[in-house]
């Protein structure tokens, strides 16, 4: 078995978990969950996802100007979805003896997981990766290159 690795950040501040419903990001959190349980014990976890506020499909299909009340569902939809991948999260970090807290926002996935690791003074930021081709990065971005240069802490990508 992998001998469990040991990380101080001298704060004693959280750490936070950005997740979304790819399969990368539930293994990188099994992951964080077993090899950095001592840490994630004594400061706390702090389970993060972004809901994209990008509509440009939405648009497209609407001719530039969709109604209100359909970004409106959209949003709702996004909401729960989102509100349903954290609580299945918590309850795998239950399972592993960590009380998680929870937080949901909406934004660009990039520039919101970087805003809460400022406004939420977070120690020490975990991330999946997708393990992206470079034409997907280059045309897609990845939200974990951009974190690994623009967060305020250390960053850990968990790759598959």
């Amino acid at each position: 078995m992998a001998e469990k690795l040991s990380y101080s950040s001298g704060s004693g501040k959280k750490v936070m978990f950005a997740i979304d419903e790819d399969e990368c990001s539930h293994h990188a959190l099994e992951w964080a969950l077993e090899n950095l349980h001592q840490h994630i014990s004594s400061t706390g976890l702090v389970l993060f996802h972004a809901i994209s506020n990008d509509y440009t499909g939405v648009l497209i299909g609407t001719y530039g100007s969709a109604p209100p009340e359909l970004i409106y569902s959209i949003q709702e939809y996004q909401k729960k979805f989102g509100n349903a991948l954290l609580e299945k999260a918590k309850e795998i970090s239950a399972n592993h003896g960590i009380i998680a807290e929870t937080v949901i926002e909406f934004g660009n996935p990039k520039e919101a997981i970087c805003d809460a690791v400022e406004k939420l003074n977070i120690g020490l930021l975990v991330v999946g990766s997708h393990s992206r081709g470079v034409l997907q990065r280059a045309f897609m971005g990845s939200v974990s290159n951009y974190v690994v240069h623009n967060a305020n802490c250390p960053v850990l990508v968990v790759r598959k």
